[in-house]
């Protein structure tokens, strides 16, 4: 019971749209500050989903992490007209640019899921 409770809320606390997020703070006050914050947040989620459940978390919160990130972005474009077609993420689209972010930030997480997994054994000898 204590671990689906626990990747449920790891699955909530990925629900976060990371990448639109980064996106947007990148747009706004020119700053990769929050991609790195994206890499660490994401990286310890990974390493608590698999060091005290397992990897079905993180399989289930990359993928609404990345749709929520999809969503906003089109909204984003949709109703606010802030034109982030006009070339900011050259030579992506914004669209291009959240599945893209969103299949590179995969790396840093399994490094991380690896590094629980052998922690986890280490634990247990």
């Amino acid at each position: 019971m204590r671990k689906i409770v626990i990747g449920i809320l790891i699955v909530c606390l990925y629900c976060f749209p990371f990448v639109y997020f980064s996106m947007y703070q990148d747009f706004a006050n020119r700053s990769m500050l929050c991609y790195l914050l994206m890499i660490v947040v994401t990286s310890l989620l990974a390493f608590l989903g698999k060091f005290l459940c397992n990897s079905i978390p993180f399989i289930i919160g990359n993928i609404v992490s990345a749709v929520m990130s999809f969503y906003f972005i089109g909204r984003m474009e949709d109703t606010l007209g802030i034109g982030w077609d006009s070339g900011y993420f050259k030579p992506f689209s914004p669209s291009q640019l959240v599945i893209i972010v969103s299949i590179l930030i995969l790396t840093p997480q399994f490094f991380a899921m690896k590094l629980a997994n052998g922690y986890k054994n280490k634990v247990k000898d």
